[in-house]
């Protein structure tokens, strides 16, 4: 299993140059699909999408398909992720997009497909891989209404808690010193990680891929 988990998707060269090591063949050989659907429940401007995909495109992938798997049925999500090698799960409400991996039925099918595809996240598309959202955390750090507080499993795939975002000026709270504090009222493990940094799995074994800032709690 293979996955790369970004705050801010591929946004420079060390994150596009461990994609291309994850998937073993160039880009121009690579269908993508790219997943939006957390951000159907964040508020305000999305250039942000914009920016992620204009990032894919630059790297020449084969094909870009878009796939809302809260927009279609199972019938026809399922196909179009199947043709992709990478599936890129993008950014946005981290609770709302975990109850519809689990509602679509992408949670049942997902660890199968990742014997054989790589998994790239974006924000909450990298949250939900962990062993948990703690929505109440989410809420404090990024001063958010939780779509579904709710729901606070996670796919379990890594053995802790991803918070993207740090030093970002959005986010006031996401800095080292209020993270160290607030470690000690949530103590599960979790990685807190800039735009410039990125979470390389391989079978378990995590590998931290990163031209910026990033920090490892309890």
């Amino acid at each position: 299993m293979k996955l790369l988990l970004t705050s801010a998707g591929l946004s420079n060269k060390s994150i596009s140059d461990a994609l291309l090591e994850l998937a073993g063949r160039p880009f121009s050989e690579l269908n993508l699909a790219f997943i939006p659907t957390a951000a159907n429940a964040a508020m305000g401007d999305k250039s942000w999408i914009i920016n992620d995909l204009v990032n894919c495109k630059k790297l020449g992938f084969k094909a870009i398909d878009i796939v809302d798997i809260s927009a279609i049925s199972k019938e026809r999500w399922l196909p179009r992720l199947q043709a992709a090698e990478v599936l890129l799960v993008e950014g946005g409400d981290a609770s709302y997009l975990m109850h519809w991996i689990e509602e679509s039925g992408l949670k049942e099918i997902l660890p199968e497909m990742l014997e054989t595809k790589v998994y790239v996240g974006i924000s909450a598309g990298s949250m939900v891989m962990g062993r948990g959202l703690d929505s109440d955390m989410v809420g404090e750090l990024y001063s958010e209404v939780v779509a579904n507080p709710e729901e606070d499993d996670g796919m379990g795939i890594i053995d802790a808690l991803i918070r993207p975002h740090l030093n970002s000026p959005d986010y006031p709270k996401m800095n080292l010193d209020y993270l160290e504090k607030i470690s000690k009222e949530f103590p599960d493990t979790f990685y807190a990680i800039d735009d410039n940094t990125a979470i390389k799995v391989v079978d378990g074994n995590v590998e931290v891929i990163s031209e910026g800032v990033w920090k490892k709690f309890n």
